[in-house]
């Protein structure tokens, strides 16, 4: 079943004022609800090299993998969406390719990149993130930050050196402890939670959340939020407002109508004998 009539989505990106390049890049895939968002690090275009990397592999493989049968993986029997299993493990492939490629070019040498990336099934988002990259909702006008930096900043809050005001305010905010291809395994955070109609989700590299408030961005698209192009937008020109000083990316999805998955004949079947 195509999500295209069931969510609303809005790409964008921008250099910034201060770098010369831009290295990040973002994605959809609106028929099977898949959104990705890297952010690039290391070297001269070798960060954008990276990010895309990351990018076209998740694209390139989650589509695919959704739509094979996954038996006998114990993974599944704790209750974790098959979904999310295969989203998760693109990103590991995607680690996999770009650590290889960073070895084995010297002009990408020490590259590597976060990834944000969520996909929409039955009604429920899986959500997978490496780095600072960040992935929001709003639902009835309660904006929250749903994944957690892998950065030290966080680590430092996490521990109670830093309170939240107090990391707002820092300026070393750009440490990650956690990025593709730097080490040639890397763990992945995943998680799901449930989606409704009006719901909006904003996936976003540190060039926005670094540079505009929580509370900014969130009285931008809800009060921008009938035209999301709009809200994309004014999101980017928030960031460059105060001083641009990285590359911005957003990517919105609004849900426009529940979207439960299709029930098979085999379990309408099965359900009846159980």
């Amino acid at each position: 079943m195509s999500l295209k009539n069931k969510i609303k989505c809005v790409e964008l990106t921008d250099t910034g004022k201060v770098r010369e390049h831009n290295e990040d890049v973002v994605g959809s895939e609106l028929d099977c609800g898949l959104l990705v968002l890297a952010d690039g690090m290391g070297g001269y275009n070798a960060g954008e090299v990276a990010s895309g990397i990351a990018v076209k592999t998740v694209l390139d493989l989650v589509p695919g993998g959704c739509n094979m049968e996954m038996r006998n993986d114990p993974e599944l029997e704790t209750g974790m969406m098959r979904q999310t299993i295969v989203l998760r493990d693109a990103i590991v492939r995607a680690n996999k390719i770009i650590h290889q490629t960073a070895k084995s070019q010297a002009n990408c040498e020490g590259m590597g990149t976060t990834i944000v990336a969520c996909l929409f099934y039955d009604n429920r988002v899986s959500i997978a993130h490496v780095g600072d990259s960040r992935l929001y909702r709003l639902r009835h006008n309660k904006f929250e930050q749903i994944t957690m930096d892998h950065s030290l900043l966080q680590e430092l809050v996490n521990r109670g050196f830093y309170s939240h005001e107090e990391a707002a305010r820092s300026t070393n905010r750009n440490y990650v402890t956690r990025a593709l291809g730097v080490e040639p395994t890397v763990q992945v955070e995943i998680q799901e939670i449930d989606a409704e109609p009006d719901d909006v989700f904003l996936l976003c590299s540190d060039g926005l959340s670094d540079m505009v408030e929580d509370e900014d961005i969130h009285l931008t698209i809800s009060t921008f939020s009938a035209n999301l192009d709009t809200v994309g937008q004014q999101l980017v020109q928030l960031s460059n407002d105060h001083g641009g000083k990285d590359n911005i990316s957003v990517v919105l999805a609004q849900v426009l109508e529940a979207f439960p998955a299709k029930t098979s004949i085999f379990s309408k079947i099965k359900g009846i004998f159980s």
